[in-house]
């Protein structure tokens, strides 16, 4: 939310909740996230969707994010959210790629 032009994309949205994922937890994540919910946004962190250079790392990001007030969500999680239920249109593109995540 520091880049103006990104900032004034997301409230011209107009939207409440924010998805959030990073290439790291520890940085690309964490700092967006903190600085959208002290603007009132309600925030999910895909947290699979990033990683840190060490587990340690991550795990307090996650933490610190969670203290923060965001929701700590996995791909498999957000994506069966945002379908609601499989008979949906939405759902049924979605099947597909959610049994991908599953591991055999």
């Amino acid at each position: 939310m520091d880049d103006p032009g990104f900032a004034a994309a997301v409230k011209a949205a107009g939207r409440p909740n924010l998805i959030i994922a990073g290439v790291t937890n520890d940085v690309c994540t964490v700092y967006p996230t903190l600085t959208t919910l002290d603007e009132g946004y309600r925030v999910q962190v895909v947290a699979d969707a990033g990683g840190s250079p060490s587990k340690l790392a991550d795990d307090v990001a996650l933490r610190r994010m969670e203290r923060a007030g965001a929701g700590i969500t996995s791909t498999n999680m957000i994506l069966t959210e945002l379908a609601r239920h499989w008979a949906s249109p939405a759902g049924e593109k979605l099947l597909p790629i959610v049994a991908e995540l599953i591991p055999a």
